[in-house]
Formats: structure tokens, C-alpha cells, sequence
């Protein structure tokens, strides 16, 4: 990949987009239009979508709707809706590649940048932007929108399946400190990967020891949301759709008002550390969203920014290959204090 094929700008400046179609088909008999709306999609009420109603957004089986009407099993919806300016987010450079392989591709993902369209982006997402320098590349997983570093991404489809696998379910049994002993990768090399990461929390519980690691096993699950309908949280004690989830929490500095820690992830549920963080009573500092005890805020949406999540190292184990060990050093706010010897064995200027 030629440098000159990136972009070069730092910041993509806030711009409307070119609007964007949402496309349904009913699959049972409603008395109307907006009544399905209102209940597909609840950030909106229904005097919004009688207006939307009104001003021709709406269209069924090819046809605009200026009024409200009953629907059949079978009748298709299209809501067109009109441009929507999208934030100012950071460009992808040349200096964003972590590795490359022609086939293989990742990226270190700068803070405020979405991956996929989502929460009011449609065009200004990493997504996007690989169409202009590496568009046979599709992410295997996703970071939120203020989570910065490693994205994994791959041109080929066979490629993207064992990715994916690994990224979802990572090694088994969870072993503090060092690459060869995180979820027993020493024991079972061929188990799946290893996905650390860099957070600041609030203070974690005065007995919880520099360089202590622990294991979080929450479950996560859906749990109503005003805004939404549905957000990811810490689960009840036996919800059906409830997600088996792991993570080890290694304390690596306190700080006055934070705890620096190293987490390492053997499962990709939504969310994960940030709800795991939240549920041991130290939600990461500055999360407008999960409050202690792994719940969420009714009037906040995960797009919401105001903490730090950097994914700092990974080891895919391709098929057929020795493991690719990648890195992307965290932000400044992330590193341990200069001239800190920390349990991980290394210092940090």
C-alpha cells in the first residue's frame, strides 16, 4: 500500500451526507403506518413520523404516503430521509497501519471515529474511508466510536470467518501477567487470541493491590432503554438472552482520582469493559453511560463519549502460521507514570 494512496487530511470536517433510505417489509398486519414507526423506531414519536408522514418521507410498495393507513403482511416501507449534517471525525493516515499483509489489514483507530454507520453516521465512518484506499478491506469487529487502537480488518472472506471466530471467543482460563500466560495461552497455544487493553477507571476498592488481577465474569444482556428500546448492560441474575462474558482486570497505577488498568478480554460482547468496569463499582472515568453496578443511564446513548479505551496489543494465531503479535502504544493519558517499574516487567518512559 502506497503512502500516497492515503489520505492526508487530519480531521474530515462536520457535512451533510447525502440522506439515506430505510427499507421494511411488514410481516403482520398493522392498523397504521405510524403506529409501526413509532414502534420500529422508538427515538422518534408519533406526532414525528405524522410529520415525516405528511412531508412525503415515507413510501409504500413505490409508492409516497401522504397520509396514515393500515398495512398488510407483506407491504414494503421505505422511510427517505432527507440529508443529516454528521460531526467532524479524524481521517485515517498513512501512519494509522499497523500491519499489512495485502490480505490482512490493521489499523490503529483514532478516538471519535465510528466504524460502521450507526448512532447518526452514515458516511463519516472508517468504513468509509477504507472504500478509498482499501476497498476490498471490511472490519471483523468494532471498536465504539471513543475507543481507539487495534481494528482488525481483511480483504478475504476466508480470512474474515477465522478472524472473527477468534476475535468473538478468545482462550479459555483467564492467568494474570504476560502474553504467554493471559487465558492460558501458554497451555493451549493454538486456543484462540489475545486482546489487551488500556482503560482509566474510577477508583477501584482499596484492597484490590498494584499488579492484582482479577477476573470479571458478568453476564451481559439487553435491558430496556428509553432512548433506544433496548441497550447492553450488566444481565440479571438468570436473563435468557444473557451473555456469558470474561474479563482480567490487572491494576496497573493508582492515581489521585483513577486507577490505571490493563484488561484483558476473553469473550467480545458489546461493550464489554465498559459494563465489566461498572460492574465491579469503577466504571471507566468519564463513561457519561454505565453507572456502577454495570447498569445504564436512561438519558445517555453508547455513542456518548468522555472516556479512554485504547486496544493496545493483540495475537491472532492465523492458520498455518506462527502468531502475529500487534501493537499500538496507548495515548499519553494511558501510559504508566515515567519511571514507574510495573509488574508487567517493563518501564514505560
Amino acid at each position: 500500500m502506497s503512502s500516497a494512496e492515503l489520505p492526508r487530511e487530519d480531521w474530515l470536517p462536520a457535512a451533510f451526507n447525502g440522506g439515506h433510505a430505510y427499507r421494511d417489509r411488514i410481516s403482520a398486519a398493522s392498523p397504521s403506518v405510524v403506529a409501526f414507526y413509532a414502534g420500529r423506531y422508538t427515538h422518534s414519536d408519533r406526532a414525528l413520523w405524522s410529520e415525516r408522514l405528511a412531508a412525503g418521507e415515507v413510501w409504500r410498495n413505490g409508492q409516497p404516503l401522504l397520509a396514515d393507513a393500515p398495512l398488510s403482511a407483506g407491504d414494503r416501507l421505505v422511510w427517505h430521509r432527507p440529508p443529516w449534517l454528521e460531526p467532524a471525525v479524524p481521517v485515517l493516515n498513512e501512519a494509522s497501519v499497523v500491519f499489512d499483509d495485502g490480505d490482512l489489514l490493521v489499523l490503529n483507530k483514532p478516538s471519535g471515529l465510528p466504524v460502521l454507520p450507526a448512532g447518526g453516521f452514515l458516511e463519516h465512518t472508517l468504513l468509509a474511508q477504507l472504500q478509498g484506499w482499501a476497498p476490498e478491506a471490511r472490519p471483523v469487529h468494532r471498536l465504539g466510536r471513543f475507543t481507539s487502537g487495534l481494528l482488525v480488518c481483511a480483504r478475504r472472506a476466508e480470512s474474515r470467518a477465522w478472524l472473527s471466530a477468534q476475535l468473538r471467543e478468545s482462550t479459555a482460563a483467564a492467568q494474570p501477567h504476560g502474553d504467554q500466560e493471559y487465558f492460558g495461552a501458554e497451555e493451549h497455544p493454538h486456543s484462540g487470541c489475545l486482546k489487551i487493553y488500556r482503560a482509566l477507571t474510577q477508583p477501584l476498592p482499596a484492597d484490590w493491590q498494584v499488579g492484582e488481577s482479577r477476573d470479571v465474569t458478568t453476564a451481559i444482556g439487553r435491558r430496556p432503554h428509553p432512548l433506544l428500546g433496548e441497550i447492553w448492560c450488566a444481565a440479571d441474575v438468570s436473563p435468557r438472552a444473557a451473555l456469558p462474558s470474561r474479563s482480567c482486570f490487572t491494576l496497573l497505577e493508582r492515581r489521585p482520582e483513577s486507577c490505571l488498568v490493563e484488561v484483558a478480554i476473553a469473550t467480545g460482547r458489546p461493550h464489554q469493559i465498559r459494563i465489566h468496569a461498572a460492574a465491579i463499582g469503577a466504571p471507566l472515568e468519564g463513561d457519561p453511560l454505565y453507572r456502577a453496578g454495570g447498569r445504564a443511564d436512561p438519558q445517555v446513548l453508547p455513542g456518548d463519549g468522555g472516556y479512554l479505551l485504547h486496544a493496545c496489543r493483540f495475537v491472532l494465531r492465523p492458520p498455518a502460521r506462527a502468531p502475529l503479535h500487534l501493537e499500538a502504544p496507548p495515548p499519553l493519558p494511558l501510559r504508566i507514570t515515567p519511571g514507574t517499574t510495573t509488574i508487567l516487567g517493563f518501564t514505560e518512559a
